[in-house]
């Protein structure tokens, strides 16, 4: 699988974060404020730059309020399959 372009995934993750913004009422400025970026970083993540650090993505996540339900969303333990294979996440390393 090396090679695979997520630049779509990227996009519609940015353009979600564009949508909570929007939701919520709340300006580009004000959101770049509260996170502690440029509104220039702000643009890059929700036109889906990849370019932009984690860091920078979550604190606009944190400044939108939704900072929580992405780490839930990605926890293993809130899947079947994750609680299914619990046992593996005390190993040190994937085999």
């Amino acid at each position: 699988m090396a090679g695979y372009r997520i630049d779509r995934e990227v996009e519609a993750f940015g353009g979600h974060i564009r949508g909570w913004r929007m939701v919520l009422g709340l300006t580009a400025q004000q959101v770049a404020e509260r996170a502690g970026i440029t509104r220039d970083t702000l643009r890059k993540i929700e036109t889906g730059n990849p370019s932009v650090s984690f860091a920078s993505v979550t604190q606009v996540l944190r400044a939108l309020g939704v900072l929580d339900q992405t780490i839930d969303a990605v926890d293993p333990l809130n899947s079947d399959i994750g609680r299914l294979r619990a046992g593996k996440l005390e190993r040190k390393r994937a085999r």
